[in-house]
């Protein structure tokens, strides 16, 4: 059991090494440490042997030359691995002030901007390694020629990264390739929590289906946001010590010690291992990750939609590029089973999970948005349409009214703030349009 109750830690774990901007450049850096040995080695077994057969590629050098060389390459190399994280920290900082804050660690993660700073430490840390054995060996010169010839490849290898580095930045900070990154993250995000087809209904389920359950209070360890659960460790704790969990904070909500994560059901107060060991199993960190948290990316997308039709932006191509993919996302949300079901164990109650339901999931696709787009045509339109896409997505007859009603409230400000006479036809032929074509899909 011990190894399931760091389950929780272990999950932050991977999330932080996974978007931290030194865990793979540290990992390049020891694999260049370790080149440069490995190389020299070979150097000493195979002697002068490489620079008389091949002249052309192993050029013969003193090792003053050669020290020179290595040098040369590793200077430069940390020089412009400032530059590269000179650029990086700008591209943050326009990202956060044109889009949302919410991106920064979508640019964090993106391993093409991890690789290329580990590409220029490591080659720095590489030449190091090869100049500290060039020259003195008894008295003797000795000159590496494999691993210098390495070092020098490896130096024009760091020239092509750059070159990418600089295309890369350029194309990552555009809208439409944020947005697109945050909407595939986030349908892989749907497909991997919620894989399963909804077939019939999907009704929210009751919070204590057994009644007369004695429910006891599990305090949070920490302040901050759920952003991993092992799902299969809270049934095996539920199991092994028979009782049930209930949770009570789902994956993106903010927790704090003076109130309850999750509640346990027994006939006896649970002592204080087992609230520990309970508490344990959720992950807490001070911002949501997306790896589990669907609602995460949606509100990623809206933040960018907001920023968009804010009045010092002003940007509504970037906002309905946003409901293109939120569309994208609510329709794929529309067809899957995402209401969290009760887990039994023989029939007995085991795990009560809690987490945004569709209801939930649709009021925070939409509702900011038309908060702020009152008289913007384009905007509202766009809005009508990803309701009706998403409607033809599902044939929950509950899904569908709950879509309808929103279509009536994006329908009712949208005549409302019409700002011209053609904006309230555009808008009227919408809506008759949608209800043409579900009369037809009906019939």
């Amino acid at each position: 059991m011990a190894s399931r109750m760091s389950s929780g830690a272990l999950g932050k774990l991977a999330v932080r090494l996974r978007s931290s901007f030194w865990f793979l450049p540290a990992l390049m850096v020891l694999a260049a440490l370790a080149l440069a040995p490995g190389l020299i080695a070979l150097d000493h077994h195979l002697g002068s042997g490489p620079g008389e057969r091949w002249p052309a590629l192993f050029a013969i050098v003193d090792a003053d030359g050669a020290r020179q060389l290595m040098a040369t390459i590793a200077g430069s190399m940390i020089t412009v691995a400032g530059v590269v994280f000179s650029i990086t920290i700008v591209a943050l900082a326009q990202a956060s002030t044109q889009y949302t804050p919410r991106v920064l660690r979508n640019f964090m993660r993106d391993r093409g901007n991890q690789m290329v700073l580990g590409v220029f430490l490591g080659v720095f840390a590489y030449c190091l390694g090869v100049m500290r054995t060039i020259g003195g060996d008894d008295g003797a010169d000795f000159v590496p020629l494999v691993a210098v010839t390495a070092g020098l490849a490896l130096a024009l290898v760091a020239v092509a990264y750059l070159v990418f580095f600089i295309h890369h930045v350029a194309a990552s900070i555009q809208s439409g390739q944020i947005t697109r990154g945050i909407a595939a993250d986030t349908l892989a995000t749907i497909d991997r929590v919620f894989p399963d087809a909804l077939e019939g209904e999907d009704t929210p389920a009751e919070r204590d289906p057994d009644g007369g359950l004695r429910w006891h209070p599990v305090a949070a360890p920490q302040m901050g946001y759920i952003v991993s659960l092992d799902r299969d460790a809270l049934l095996a704790f539920a199991r092994e010590r028979g009782v049930a969990v209930r949770m009570e904070r789902s994956l993106g909500d903010f927790a704090s010690p003076d109130l309850p994560i999750a509640c346990i059901g027994a006939g006896e107060p649970p002592d204080d291992e087992a609230r520990r060991c309970l508490a344990s199993l959720f992950a807490i960190d001070s911002y949501r990750t997306i790896e589990q948290d669907v609602a995460f990316g949606i509100r990623q997308l809206v933040d960018v939609a907001l920023k968009a039709l804010s009045p010092g932006i002003n940007d509504t191509t970037t906002a309905i590029t946003s409901l293109d993919y939120l569309s994208l996302i609510l329709r794929r949300l529309a067809g899957r089973r995402i209401e969290p079901r009760p887990i039994r164990d023989g029939g007995a109650l085991r795990v009560l999970p809690a987490g945004p339901g569709f209801e939930r999931l649709l009021a925070l696709t939409f509702d900011q948005i038309l908060e702020n787009a009152h008289g913007n045509t384009a905007v509202l339109l766009r809005m009508l349409q990803a309701i009706e896409e998403a409607r033809s997505g599902t044939d929950s007859p509950r899904r569908q009214r709950l879509l309808d009603d929103k279509r009536a409230v994006v329908a009712e400000v949208a005549r409302r703030t019409a700002s011209s006479g053609d904006a309230l036809r555009r808008i009227e032929a919408q809506l008759a349009g949608a209800a043409g074509a579900r009369e037809t899909n009906g019939a």
